[in-house]
């Protein structure tokens, strides 16, 4: 009875902070919504009301038009995906060959990999600010994708390496045997294999590029060439703010991440785990 009651016990105790733990993250979230469906008079209203009482979509409808918004959102869908894509190419291509070659300076170039991707993104803002410069990348889209690449590349080869160390070299060298070139390896055999930590390194990724705001912010004067992290923050004024479309402008941007995440979830926790591993 002792033991039955320690383990009940227990398991209401770790049910009651999970419970708990779920209530802090989705409160704020809730918040979002609730302001985004007011209208400005009901955003302030004291006591507040989680549900609205006049609940409006007009905010989701001023935010897509007000201040190009728009051309916002597709300059950001642009600059993640090919940035998304440029990481995840050149991260798999390092990780296949940390994880399946030996060559000189292997382990130095590793930890330099390791290196990079343990400094804080702020203590780069002034060299890359410098290079973007002297590459003429400034007020350019192609400097936010280029800089997205070089943050994201070496956690994504971290991962990716992980992943692949558990493959089997026989399926390799059973493809060797049948005349496949070592392109032919990675692109016909590895990267299929890799699903799982390809889609959790492209969530990483898209995430990292789809909120960036700092380096985007630094970069880009234009203001066609905004993102979409820089254009919610125009929607904030110098005196007052209309809280309720800074939200709804929020919650538009989360779509395509929530799409992103519904679609390969499935791998995700796969691609976590198993890329966890060895390192």
């Amino acid at each position: 009875m002792k033991v039955k009651f320690k383990k009940g016990l227990r398991e209401f105790v770790l049910l009651a902070l999970l419970t708990a733990g779920a209530l802090v993250t989705v409160t704020p979230f809730l918040y979002m919504i609730s302001t985004a469906l007011k209208g400005p008079v009901y955003v302030f209203e004291i006591p507040p009301r989680l549900i609205p009482e006049a609940p409006t979509w007009q905010n989701f409808v001023d935010a897509w038009t007000a201040n190009q918004f728009g051309r916002y959102f597709f300059n950001s869908i642009l600059v993640t995906l090919v940035a998304v894509a440029g990481i995840l190419l050149l991260a798999s291509m390092m990780a296949y060959a940390f994880a399946r070659y030996d060559f000189w300076g292997k382990k130095a170039l590793y930890a330099l990999v390791i290196f990079f991707m343990t400094m804080p993104a702020m203590s780069l803002i002034v060299p890359q600010f410098i290079l973007a410069r002297d590459l003429a990348l400034i007020d350019s889209l192609a400097g936010l994708i280029v800089m997205d690449i070089a943050q994201n590349v070496p956690f994504a080869t971290f991962l990716l390496r992980g992943f692949l160390e558990e493959v089997p070299k026989e399926i390799e060298e059973a493809a060797c045997i049948d005349g496949a070139s070592p392109w032919g390896i990675y692109w016909r055999i590895i990267l299929p294999l890799c699903k799982p930590a390809l889609a959790t390194s492209a969530i990483i990724a898209f995430l990292g590029a789809w909120d960036e705001y700092v380096w985007a912010s630094t970069i880009i004067n234009t203001p066609e060439k905004r993102t979409l992290p820089v254009g919610i923050a125009v929607f904030q004024g110098v005196h007052t703010t209309n809280w309720g479309l800074v939200f709804a402008a929020s919650l538009i941007a989360i779509v395509p991440v929530l799409i992103l995440f519904i679609s390969l979830q499935k791998y995700f926790v796969k691609g976590m785990v198993a890329g966890a591993v060895k390192g």
